[in-house]
């Protein structure tokens, strides 16, 4: 598969929406490098596992995948010689439990679902990790009862705390600062007590300032008093973190020793989520496991195109055996395009371990790869490039198809000369059934459609338009090409029979009458209105507008197409209605037909201008105005023709 396939197929937006049901980015990520396989028992393995999830869905929605937060950044911090974050080990405890419930969750499930069930039996428990980690963590923080010593440090700072607080609120209440005191409030700076003192009394008072308020009034000192209790509780905070890093450290060691089991779990979670989001959208698109094969068998029953919903058209059909190339025909906007993407689509997610929107009776085969080609419908003017690079597309397909390889080809030929186009799409349709491939083609030649029903192991089909009320059913229908509708639609559009007949002469090179059930006297005159041959018939046909030479003067500036480029008029027309157009400093011959005028050279230029300025070089001026003066056998000017 490459990378095209899944782009024109629309298999991102798929995984796109299988992520929205994952719970976990983990999940997320996984389902993000979702490709499909070509391994017969693999799929079925998957196919298998898909199933098993929707039934545990059926007898319980809520699945407890989640608690994987958190878990790559724990597995990344390990073995790095430093103690993880308290975060990460709350994170690691809720992972914990939530293996245990889902453990839990899957006890009764066994029956129905044991493949999905027994993936459970990968997780190890942990009680043991478990409850060190909320014997040590709580509340976001290392516990007092983690140690014994942190115990006994973490009253050691109460204590301290409370006499410094108690020193500090008797200096703020004493005489001694009273008249020094901007308020009576203690504060804290960088986790030490300070007490807001004047600015003009800053010498009355021994101590650090540690800060200065923003109008510069105010100081905050720590009194000299109050200091060594400072430094006491500093040195206690020291032994907490010390003891602190300790629990750290003995609980990552515990971690650590679990590492091979608590990997084994994220991923056996990680696949959980993985699998349940697939359920999820299989049931959200009432897909169905279907039948697979590697023989290049394909049918499919009452399909739908999984991003268009039930508004899509069931589409059914039948390819195998004898019959390896479906060759489709039909109105545009008929179907065609959809019906090709819909078993390239469905091919695709089946090979992926996909439900998909069919009958369970519907059977696919298995591609090692699958080809496309269908156009974006660029516009006429850039036929040309459209052409070219599906070409080149076709090449590549043309060099990679084998006998294990589904193509799609939509319009095969198109967006050149329709008598080439139809031959190069006739060679190429047999050069890849030669070459072994399962086809699926649409096209509008019906060259192709009779080449269809004479060569063997091709099949016609088309899309099915409803005349009555001019516009398509997008059914298709198998085993027959699709008619030309255009002279249909036209009469029933109101063309005269008359011109209609003509047009099937043409085109067929036969004759046949064609009739149109209008009674009405005032309709008939109108519809006659359309043959009335007119007298001056015999008058000679003036010349086309088209076809006469627009006038352009020097200097008018013109619009160049394709190229979208502009230029300036130097001379023209010549016979071939060709003009000389100088275009970023040079002049080329360009015809009539491809300029347009832009801006007329009367707006841009006054009546006296000399253009030599803009059509002659520098060095070719200078010796024309010495030429004007006197004659010199020495000067030669060479003119641009």
């Amino acid at each position: 598969m490459n990378q095209h396939t899944f782009d024109t197929l629309e298999f991102k937006q798929i995984k796109e929406t299988i992520a929205t049901h994952a719970l976990t980015k983990e999940g997320k990520a996984k389902i993000g490098c979702l490709t499909p396989s070509s391994n017969k028992r693999q799929i079925e393995a998957w196919l298998d596992e898909v199933s098993e999830a929707v039934e545990i869905l059926k007898k319980s929605a809520s699945v407890p995948v989640h608690g994987l937060d958190g878990m790559e950044h724990l597995l990344s911090n390990l073995n790095k010689g430093a103690p993880l974050r308290v975060d990460l080990f709350t994170k690691l405890y809720d992972f914990l439990d939530c293996c245990g419930k889902m453990r839990r969750f899957m006890n009764d499930k066994t029956y129905f679902a044991p493949r999905v069930s027994a993936y459970i039996d990968a997780i190890e428990e942990l009680p043991d990790l478990a409850g060190e980690i909320i014997r040590c963590i709580r509340n976001g923080r290392v516990d007092d009862y983690a140690s014994k010593e942190l115990l006994k440090i973490r009253k050691q700072i109460t204590i301290q705390e409370e006499r410094l607080k108690d020193k500090t609120m008797q200096l703020v209440r004493s005489n001694k600062y009273k008249t020094y005191l901007q308020e009576h409030v203690v504060s804290q700076r960088n986790g030490r007590y300070v007490i807001p003192i004047k600015k003009e009394y800053r010498t009355k008072i021994k101590g650090t300032v540690l800060d200065t308020s923003a109008s510069g009034s105010t100081l905050f000192i720590e009194p000299e008093e109050i200091a060594i209790f400072q430094d006491q509780l500093t040195w206690l905070l020291n032994d907490e973190e010390i003891e602190v890093q300790k629990v750290l450290s003995y609980l990552t060691g515990l971690v650590e020793e679990k590492e091979a089991q608590i990997r084994t779990a994220i991923e056996t979670m990680v696949h959980y989520d993985f699998l349940f989001a697939k359920a999820k959208y299989c049931r959200s698109i009432n897909g169905a496991k279907v039948n697979i094969n590697d023989s290049g068998e394909i049918e499919l029953i009452d399909a739908h195109h999984p991003l268009l919903g039930e508004k899509a058209v069931p589409l059914s059909l039948k390819l195998g055996g004898e019959q390896q190339a479906l060759v489709i025909t039909g109105p545009n906007t008929g179907g065609k395009t959809v019906t090709i993407k819909t078993v390239g689509l469905l091919t695709l997610m089946t090979q992926c371990g996909l439900h998909i929107p069919a009958s369970p009776e519907s059977n696919l085969s298995i591609f090692e790869r699958i080809l496309v080609d269908i156009g974006d419908g660029q516009s006429i003017s850039e036929n040309l490039s459209t052409f070219s690079s599906r070409i080149v597309n076709i090449i590549d397909i043309l060099k990679e198809t084998n006998s294990r390889t589904l193509v799609l080809l939509d319009e095969l030929g198109s967006g050149t000369d329709p008598g080439e186009g139809m031959g190069l799409a006739t060679a190429i349709l047999e050069t890849l059934y030669e070459k072994g491939a399962t086809i699926f083609a649409t096209t509008h030649y019906s060259e192709i459609k009779e080449f269809a029903e004479t060569h063997p192991g091709f099949l016609n089909g088309s899309m099915e338009f409803d005349i009555t009320t001019l516009s398509p059913t997008y059914r298709l229908m198998m085993g027959r090409g699709g008619e030309s509708q255009a002279f249909a639609i036209a009469l029933k559009l109101g063309i005269h029979p008359k011109i209609i007949e003509r047009a099937h002469a043409v085109t067929y090179k036969e004759v046949k009458q064609y009739s149109v059930d209008v009674s009405d006297a005032w309709k008939l005159k109108e519809l006659e209105k359309q043959v009335i041959v007119n007298k001056y018939k015999d008058r000679k046909r003036q010349e086309s507008p088209d076809s006469r030479v627009p006038v352009y003067r020097q200097g008018d500036n013109v619009k160049i197409s394709p190229t979208n480029e502009f230029g300036i008029i130097y001379t023209g027309p010549d016979q071939m209605g060709n003009y000389l157009v100088q275009v970023k400093g040079e002049k080329q011959s360009i015809n009539h037909k491809r300029l347009s005028l832009y801006i007329a050279a009367n707006e841009l230029y006054p009546d006296d201008y000399d253009f030599d300025i803009i059509f002659q070089t520098k060095e070719n001026r200078k010796k024309n105005k010495i030429l004007t003066k006197r004659h010199d056998d020495t000067i030669t000017i060479h003119f641009e023709e």
